[in-house]
């Protein structure tokens, strides 16, 4: 099963978006379960159920945050590399989806609970959003993938 299975299997089950894509990176990055779900439980539906910036998209820039961790002798490194990645990762889910937002995405104002039960009616959380899911945790794997190729290259 890939990191992005996972995530969207957790996504079926009691997981927001959020949490489903950092739960699914969490043990590779020493975080635990408990930990990342916590971390993301309020990042659902748009950051706090508010219909922003889609909740797989800013589970996956707290793994590529988490990520960044290690590279860079210093804070201020660390934090470009992660903004480095966090661009690309916006860059790649923009050009496969248009957008970043969550009531975009759902054709719902995700805002209001309204939005939501629409969202909910129209089966968007079983249809859409694994989708956005599993998107968003394949680009983090190739981001990674990619970095650590650029890294050890650069080590050479």
């Amino acid at each position: 099963m890939t990191v992005a299975d996972e995530a969207v299997e957790r996504f079926s089950g009691e997981l927001n978006c959020a949490q489903s894509v950092l739960a699914s990176f969490a043990p590779a990055l020493g975080l635990s379960e408990t930990a990342a779900k916590a971390l993301a439980a309020p990042f659902g539906a748009g950051i706090a159920r508010t219909g922003a910036t889609c909740g797989a998209v800013t589970g996956a820039l707290m793994v590529l945050g988490l990520a960044s961790a290690s590279k860079g002798a210093s804070d201020g490194e660390k934090k470009e590399h992660a903004y480095r990645l966090a661009d690309e990762l916006n860059r790649r889910f923009l050009a496969r989806f248009g957008t970043t937002g969550c009531s975009e995405l759902l054709g719902c104002e995700m805002g209001t609970e309204a939005g939501r039960e629409r969202a909910k009616g129209l089966g968007l959380y079983e249809t859409r959003c694994p989708g956005f899911v599993r998107v968003a945790a394949e680009i983090v794997v190739e981001i990674l993938q990619e970095d650590s190729r650029a890294t050890s290259g650069a080590a050479r």
